[in-house]
């Protein structure tokens, strides 16, 4: 590789970067979702600045919305039941969200891919093998499969990941695979066979890249349903381990005070509505774009 073929390579970067973001300003949809989905990707990341307490800090017990801090400050959405304020435990929670979110959901792609790839160029009897195993595990309930792997091994965010990935890759496998079926007879992989390249590059350097636009709107599906998948092993108890703040732990702990204190469990429950809508958003603007194309 030349030397100008390398200063070239970041510009080339920045300029996809700045075509992509023009690209969704011609989708209004597709605009609101990535602001949303920025909105709490910014809460998460200042989070230390903007939480106004200690997330696990015993302070003042079902304070309602707006009572003052007598040690200063205020609490904007009450505190819990044992005292914890709400705004600073929903503020660190996105951290939890947006962190195992996409990572499990990047996780079951990395292993569904390969799947798919494999079993869609291949054929025969590894797309048997591997189509028979991807029709086993979605046979049985996906919830049923995430307690059964996190109450196994524990509640623990390395185990979260696990359970969604055993879980969902077989599901980004058939996707994958549909569209490998149809790639694999395309000119540039027959030339790509006739220099002589690998499977591997075959499949990650020709396949994979004109693959990418519907498994990129799939990802954005696929994110809120791995945050709801999050939240609803939080509220059920198999989220993160206490006392790290947790969305669904969040309106699990509140729970049986609904009635009384409705603002503990809406104002979570707010919190990871608008995060899926974004993302679900942000989808429906990124097919809309690809559909134009």
């Amino acid at each position: 590789m030349s030397l100008s073929q390398t200063s070239s390579a970041p510009p080339n970067l920045l300029l996809r970067v700045v075509r992509a973001i023009g690209l969704l300003r011609e989708s209004p949809v597709g605009m609101a979702g990535a602001l949303l989905v920025l909105f709490w990707a910014l809460v998460a990341l200042f989070a230390p600045i903007i939480a106004p307490f200690d997330p696990n800090a015993t302070i003042l017990p079902f304070a309602k919305p707006g009572t003052p801090n007598p040690a200063g400050g205020t609490f904007w959405l009450g505190t819990d039941h044992i005292g914890r304020d709400i705004l600073s435990r929903l503020v660190w929670g996105s951290r939890a969200v947006l962190f195992f979110a996409p990572v499990a959901t990047l996780s079951a792609y990395v292993v569904g891919i390969i799947m798919g790839l494999y079993a869609g160029y291949l054929g025969g009897r590894t797309d048997t093998i591997l189509s028979r195993i991807s029709d086993i595990i979605l046979s049985f309930p996906v919830l049923v499969l995430y307690i059964l792997i996190i109450t196994t091994y524990g509640a623990t965010g390395f185990n979260i990941i696990l359970a969604i990935t055993f879980a969902s890759a077989p599901g980004i496998m058939r996707i994958v695979r549909g569209l490998t079926l149809d790639l694999r007879n395309r000119d540039y992989v027959a030339a790509a066979q006739t220099r002589g390249e690998s499977t591997w590059h075959i499949l990650l350097f020709e396949i994979l890249p004109n693959a990418r636009g519907p498994l990129i709107v799939d990802a954005c599906l696929r994110l809120g349903y791995v945050i709801i998948t999050i939240g609803v092993l939080g509220f059920l108890g198999l989220g993160l381990p206490p006392p790290d703040p947790d969305w669904g732990g969040m309106i699990n702990e509140a729970r049986s005070m609904a009635v009384v204190f409705p603002h503990m469990t809406l104002v979570p429950c707010f919190a990871i509505s608008s995060l899926i809508l974004g993302f679900n958003l942000l989808a429906d603007g990124l097919r809309e774009i690809s559909l134009r194309d």
